[in-house]
């Protein structure tokens, strides 16, 4: 069994250890929170599992890595600290744990990780014989692995269009909605994750690994960004109140340019309430949410997959995917060199031994 650390239990984070429990190659060997609150609550509790698993959380980060972790999930977010995630990261790492986070967005496709990302975590890898292994939380596979899968049916491909469609009504943070996405903000609000370039910076790498993948040169990245108001005020389960007016719907499409043209698409399309901007793309069925692929090409194939969690919540559902293609790479990882890998390294494999596992 594989001592593993949770650290973070947020959405992903509680989706994390329930991913750990259930895998049959894992055994939970701490959870560290940043919350005092938390700090002595069993790690079962916080995950909303309906029992206890025995493990009590912490926030001694260095006795929670000191006693023996070999892999750590590292599942808090690295939105508005991106130094701070990745000096946690380096020090797991120099610990010698096999780590997986989807919190270092660069670092999606290593081959064009800037340097001040990169080069940390190798000097961290030669040091103490760890591993990183980064995937997106949106979920990563639907901009990696899963486009790719389709592009290997087909005999001619035009272009690859990766959406997520998603309604943030039912999504449980808050302010990552309203201050980070801008929902529910005055429309002159300039949302952090909406400026100018940071699409790119998040997604770029995802639209450079797949280019590799497919041997395609890329031209540039370029992206676009379009947003609706609320065409009334509208109350959610979660965060209450967004008035008519402010911010409702946001559409942004960060693309890979092959020979002057945008052939690899990862689009976001993402809203408060569905009645805001109906004339966008909308999850089959009046969902919450949906990752869809679309290979452009002979044959045009279409790909759409929605998933639940905690319930019906399809939020929570993404979260749990993704989560999923990280905690499944531990053991791989464990059993490969040291090193920092990517989406074209790690294979997507077969749930081996979860069969009916609780």
């Amino acid at each position: 069994m594989i001592p593993t650390v949770v650290w973070g239990t947020g959405n992903v984070g509680r989706a994390a250890v329930r991913a750990v429990e259930a895998h049959p190659a894992l055994t939970l060997a701490g959870v560290l929170v940043h919350s005092a609150a938390k700090v002595g609550r069993d790690a079962g509790e916080l995950a909303g599992l309906g029992q206890e698993v025995g493990v009590a959380a912490t926030d001694d980060v260095d006795a929670a890595l000191a006693a023996g972790a070999r892999a750590v999930v590292y599942a808090a977010s690295g939105d508005l600290r991106p130094a701070e995630a990745l000096d946690d990261v380096v020090r797991a790492v120099r610990a010698g744990a096999v780590v997986v986070t989807p919190a270092l967005y660069p670092l999606y496709d290593r081959h064009g990780a800037p340097g001040e990302f990169r080069d940390p975590v190798l000097a961290a890898v030669a040091a103490g014989g760890g591993s990183l292994f980064v995937s997106g939380v949106d979920p990563g596979w639907a901009n990696d692995v899963l486009p790719l899968l389709i592009s290997g049916l087909g005999t001619t491909v035009d272009a690859i269009r990766c959406q997520e469609i998603f309604d943030y009504s039912t999504y449980d943070q808050e302010d990552s909605v309203r201050h980070l996405i801008g929902m529910g903000q005055p429309m002159e609000y300039e949302p952090p994750m909406l400026a100018p370039s940071v699409p790119t910076l998040v997604w770029g790498g995802q639209i450079r690994l797949i280019a590799r993948a497919l041997g395609a040169e890329l031209d540039a990245v370029t992206e676009s960004l379009a947003r609706r108001p609320l065409g009334a005020t509208v109350r959610t389960r979660t965060m209450g109140e967004f008035a008519a007016g402010t911010q409702g719907a946001v559409r942004f499409e960060v693309r890979g340019i092959v020979g002057g043209e945008p052939r690899i698409v990862v689009e976001h399309v993402t809203r408060i309430h569905p009645s805001c901007a109906p004339d966008w793309p909308a999850p089959p069925g009046g969902g919450d949410g949906a990752h869809r692929v679309i290979v452009e090409g002979r044959p045009r194939i279409e790909v759409t997959v929605e998933a639940a969690d905690e319930g019906e919540n399809r939020s929570a559902g993404g979260n749990a995917t993704a989560v999923g293609r990280l905690v499944n790479a531990i053991d791989w990882l464990v059993d490969a060199r040291p090193g920092l890998y990517d989406a074209l390294d790690v294979p997507l494999r077969p749930a081996a031994g979860r069969l009916g596992r609780k």
